[in-house]
């Protein structure tokens, strides 16, 4: 009797395991760390879109470590090589608010941190030489509120030095504005303001930046449960809620961040940087990246070259989780 019960379950497991053309699917083994670190390795040495960008610094890591990283073309970035992040500094800027406000905050806050709040007029780069958050806002069209684009996705700088004006940031200096954002995202976490500007103004490395992003997997900063939440609609040709991206993908915007979720993407959480610094969070929440460089672009487009790291860096990240170089 046993052996007839023992036959019976394995014969209704063959049925379960059969695909519906009535054969048995191949098993594919999960990738070992070593072959998906390779994997990641030779994609950043010799995928196009990588060898483009030379000299880079990568990093994949999890919430305790890095997993794999390396630097390119003639090695002169590295993980502590400092520079200039422009709009990677619009994440750190998300995640602070949302920590000031403990994850509870009213309409308007959350209208500027998605970029829909009608504060459109900000000159890229306008805050050189400026002192204090007031002063950068007070350069040129920098605080004029447009009407029109209340409520629509616009993507400038204006939303977020307007909250800061208005929410008690006004008075600081570059230095003030490090130690307040210190006080929420943690004194562990160096960097400086090069300008007054909340939506690009940061200086830091690939090193700070990635601890940044451990924060996040590990739940120590309350933005992680704000990835990609509530995320709006940004491509003027996809929705009349939107005016203006520096993108021509269907990308939706959260809490100072890009979702990656055009029908090409992978669902990450993102936030390039003009100059090319290109962090990401996988959208499991398991996995976090960077691509660090910088490189001047040509044209006037906000995320200038950080489209490229994009290009780059999405490459090195899907050859990682399969184990398979780009």
């Amino acid at each position: 009797m046993r052996q007839s019960a023992v036959v019976f379950i394995f014969y209704v497991f063959l049925l379960c395991s059969c695909k519906g053309d009535g054969t048995v699917p191949e098993f594919t083994p999960a990738p070992s760390e070593s072959a998906k670190v390779a994997a990641a390795q030779t994609t950043a040495n010799t995928n196009t879109n990588c060898t483009a960008i030379v000299p880079f610094y990568w990093e994949i890591g999890n919430g305790s470590s890095t997993l794999a990283s390396g630097s390119t073309g003639n090695g002169s970035i590295t993980r502590t090589t400092s520079l200039a992040i422009a709009s990677a500094s619009k994440w750190l800027f998300g995640a602070y608010v949302v920590q000031k406000r403990g994850g509870t905050f009213d309409s308007t806050t959350e209208k500027h941190l998605k970029m829909l709040s009608g504060y459109t007029s900000f000159g890229n780069l306008s805050c050189i030489g400026t002192n204090t958050v007031q002063e950068c806002a007070n350069v040129g069209t920098n605080s004029q509120y447009n009407a029109a684009d209340d409520n629509k996705f616009y993507y400038n700088g204006g939303h977020f030095q307007k909250w800061a004006v208005d929410n008690g940031l006004a008075t600081m200096t570059r230095a003030q504005l490090r130690t307040e954002y210190q006080s929420q995202l943690g004194t562990d976490f160096d960097f400086i303001f090069a300008s007054p500007q909340l939506a690009g103004g940061v200086n830091t490395d690939a090193a700070n930046y990635a601890l940044f992003l451990r924060k996040i997997l590990n739940n120590q900063l309350l933005i992680r449960t704000y990835l990609g939440a509530n995320s709006t609609c940004t491509l003027p040709s996809q929705c009349t809620t939107a005016v203006s991206s520096p993108l021509a993908v269907n990308w939706h915007y959260s809490y100072g961040h890009w979702v990656e979720d055009d029908e090409n993407g992978d669902g990450s959480f993102s936030s390039a940087g003009l100059f090319g610094f290109y962090p990401w969070i996988n959208a499991s929440k398991n996995l976090y990246g960077l691509i660090s460089r910088y490189e001047v672009p040509s044209g006037g487009n906000e995320i200038g070259s950080g489209w490229a790291s994009y290009l780059c860096g999405r490459e090195i990240r899907k050859a990682y989780e399969t184990g398979v170089a780009r």
